[in-house]
């Protein structure tokens, strides 16, 4: 037995509440839709807190989803050092910062400078969207990270 066999896997642990988590990002994706946020940017956003949270399973996930949504190469590749970049408008960064203090929640809690700078430049509905999808992809990494879900090169 490996050392990822001896953790429980939480999506088969308790079947009822994956399908929950599952639900809740369906409506997350929804939301984000709604608000006008691209399908790209928005596995930005959630590669944005899986890479803070050091989730492999959900790095490698949402590359792909990224670039398969027609996101750049380049805007991937440089997401970890977006503030030195000009691959972003104002309202992304806004977004990304966003992403960041919402899951980073412990260090100190959502600024009232990020929030205000976002408050700026999203609206309502967007703030709602980002928040949302940071949270969901915080539960995801949880979920993922906890049951050591398996990552390596596809044979």
């Amino acid at each position: 037995m490996s050392h990822d066999d001896t953790r429980v896997n939480l999506g088969k642990a308790a079947p009822e509440l994956y399908r929950a988590v599952m639900a809740l990002d369906g409506q997350v994706v929804q939301r984000a839709k709604s608000a006008g946020i691209a399908d790209g940017f928005s596995h930005l956003l959630r590669l944005r807190a899986s890479q803070i949270n050091g989730c492999a399973f959900c790095l490698r996930m949402h590359t792909r989803d990224a670039l398969a949504a027609g996101e750049s190469s380049d805007r991937v590749s440089v997401l970890p050092a977006w503030r030195e970049t000009q691959y972003f408008s104002d309202k992304e960064r806004a977004a990304l910062q966003l992403v960041e203090a919402v899951t980073l929640v412990a260090h100190d809690q959502v600024p009232e400078t990020v929030y205000a700078e976002a408050a700026e430049l999203l609206s309502t509905d967007e703030i709602a969207a980002v928040e949302w999808l940071a949270i969901q992809m915080n539960i995801w990494n949880r979920v993922a990270i906890a049951s050591r879900y398996p990552v390596g090169p596809e044979k």
